[in-house]
């Protein structure tokens, strides 16, 4: 078993050329209020240059400070939803950041790079829009010895130090959740921050080796590659196994061709392997959905809405 700081390190390593994430000074653009929440649109500097935006989910009729998750929107080449995927009703018939705010927990959501308000946030400018966006992010920060993800990442972690500073929020009952993308960002975040205590990664447990193995990178966007990752030593399983003993619960369908059966087997006997040494066995939940592709169910919105319910 890898040693979890090493691990850590080496992650670092990998995200680029990036600051330490750090407190941003967050400005409030409006406010809006809904029949059972109260919705706030910010924004703030990313201390890189660039203008995040978000929304912070408030339920109403609930006891504050309380516990809250960090939602991470998905790809699919929704370049435009971004930070709406948390309250608009999806295929699924969920609005997933609702969903939790109506369970009793403030959401925040912010934009990834070149997503929501940030599509026209590349090098180019107002000439390029969502996935020309994205790639030209891609090459750009390469230039400057920085990674797409990693630029994302820090971007989470940044809204993360947000959510905890906000007095509305428990800061020792904070939660990610998210599907595919925003799957990938959980973990990552769950990872790399402990304040994290709850983990919820949907539609997106893909061991990179194996998903290199199956040739069909084709499939996953650009942010995905992350320079570095195939020769690192270390794989999913590892960043998963990090989280140890926190509280985590994979969902993921058997079929995603983005996320191979053997690759996520892998994953599933290493960090089962952690958590059980680390006596924490009842805090690894892992969930697979049979004969079901890269999907967002709506049983597995309901599945991590009484998981973070449970575990904040």
């Amino acid at each position: 078993m890898l040693d979890p700081q090493a691990t850590r390190q080496k992650m670092w390593e990998l995200l680029g050329d990036i600051p330490a994430p750090s407190l941003p000074q967050a400005a409030l653009i409006s406010r809006r209020e809904e029949a059972t929440y109260e919705l706030e649109h910010f924004s703030y500097a990313n201390a890189i240059g660039d203008t995040v935006f978000g929304y912070l989910i408030l339920p109403k009729g609930i006891e504050y400070p309380a516990p809250a998750v960090l939602y991470h929107h998905e790809h699919g080449g929704k370049y435009h939803l971004g930070k709406e995927a948390a309250i608009r009703i999806r295929e699924n018939g969920y609005a997933p950041g609702l969903a939790l705010a109506e369970a009793g927990l403030v959401v925040m959501a912010i934009d990834a790079y070149g997503f929501g308000q940030r599509e026209h946030q590349g090098p180019a400018g107002e000439a390029e829009r969502g996935a020309a966006t994205e790639l030209s992010l891609f090459k750009h920060f390469l230039w400057q010895g920085k990674t797409l993800w990693g630029m994302m990442v820090h971007d989470d972690l940044s809204a993360l130090a947000y959510l905890r500073s906000r007095a509305e929020v428990d800061a020792a009952r904070i939660g990610a959740c998210g599907m595919s993308l925003g799957s990938s960002r959980s973990t990552w975040v769950g990872a790399l921050d402990e304040s994290v205590k709850a983990v919820a990664p949907i539609s997106q447990m893909t061991r990179y080796r194996d998903f290199a193995d199956a040739g069909e990178l084709r499939g996953h966007g650009i942010y995905y590659f992350v320079p570095g990752v195939l020769t690192s030593g270390i794989d999913m399983e590892h960043i998963v196994g990090v989280t140890a003993p926190r509280h985590q619960l994979i969902l993921t369908g058997d079929c995603d061709p983005l996320s191979p059966l053997p690759g996520i087997q892998k994953v599933m006997a290493y960090a089962r392997e952690v958590y059980r040494e680390q006596g924490a066995a009842d805090k690894l939940e892992i969930v697979l959905y049979e004969g079901v592709a890269h999907a967002y169910l709506p049983a597995m919105v309901e599945a991590a809405v009484a998981f973070f319910r449970r575990t904040l």
